[in-house]
């Protein structure tokens, strides 16, 4: 019950500014920490490790010590992100269903880490697809599968795993030693979580209108391994064959050109229109997936 109050908290509130978020606080002390360390992996292994400490001993005292079940419902309430993933997403699309390219390049750019000055209304969407796709991971299932593992505190780790990486894991001068470890450890918590991503987005391709489970389990099993990230991929490739888009291609980060590999098969345009599916995928793989660990949480 304290998983079904929280998921349905995130539904009707999403992550209103006013309430202070505790991802922004796991950032902030990341950053204090890393002022500190050294500019090596062992530097980098030391702020993770302080991060996770910090963050689950915080869980951990809270639930200890604080009412129950509502601290636990405030915890699960604000590691989950459907709403407010969805709230971003649409701000783009309406920009963009608006004509205002430029409002919807400001918009896709507080979501995705690209450079977005120069999309055009394709490449706005693919980036708004393929952002949310792999946040249906990173901020729906994974959580929620760590809070079936390790309850609150599980959640909370995660978290702060994947804030970790999201801020250090990059492969430039400034993060290649010191973000070796965020990023490893990532990419092991995600590990699990990102393969059941994707084959709850095949269970909802199976069942919704206009989608294809076969396309869907065949360019994941394609396409996914071919990403420079080892679990990005199952999500994206899941969604791009469920709704006959084909994502990837070249993006900027920071005037430095890249390439990930094509995702799918052009059998649909890629535009606006696009996340009509992409939306009913986000919500029904939250809500199989809210009753899955409900489930399993209550059998054990």
């Amino acid at each position: 019950m304290m998983l079904l109050y929280a998921f349905s908290a995130d539904l009707l509130l999403g992550d209103p500014r006013w309430l202070p978020h505790p991802v922004s606080a796991i950032a902030a002390w990341a950053k204090l920490l890393e002022r500190s360390a050294l500019r090596s992996r062992l530097g980098g292994c030391a702020v993770w490790l302080g991060v996770m400490v910090l963050t689950c001993g915080v869980v951990w005292g809270t639930c200890a010590v604080l009412p129950a079940p509502w601290i636990q419902v405030y915890w699960i309430y604000s590691f989950l992100a459907v709403r407010s993933l969805d709230d971003l997403a649409m701000a783009v699309i309406r920009a963009l269903q608006s004509g205002d390219l430029s409002a919807s390049r400001q918009a896709v750019s507080r979501i995705v880490g690209r450079d977005t000055a120069n999309l055009n209304e394709r490449e706005i969407a693919r980036a708004v697809i393929e952002t949310v796709a792999e946040n249906l991971n990173d901020g729906v299932v994974a959580p929620l599968f760590w809070l079936g593992v390790a309850g609150p505190v599980g959640m909370a780790g995660y978290k702060a795993v994947n804030t970790l990486d999201s801020m250090f894991g990059y492969r430039n001068e400034k993060y290649r030693e010191f973000g070796w470890c965020p990023a490893r450890m990532d990419d092991v918590a995600s590990w699990i979580p990102a393969r059941l991503t994707a084959a709850l987005i095949w269970l909802v391709a199976a069942i919704a209108p206009r989608m294809s489970a076969r396309d869907s389990i065949a360019v994941t099993m394609r396409d996914a391994s071919r990403q420079p990230s080892p679990n990005s991929g199952y999500p994206e490739a899941a969604v791009a064959g469920a709704l006959g888009l084909r994502l990837g291609g070249v993006n900027e980060y920071a005037g430095v050109v890249g390439r990930k590999e094509f995702l799918g098969d052009e059998l649909r345009p890629l535009g606006v229109q696009s996340y009509k599916g992409m939306r009913v995928i986000l919500y029904a793989v939250s809500t199989l997936a809210v009753l899955i660990v409900a489930g399993v949480i209550e059998w054990r």
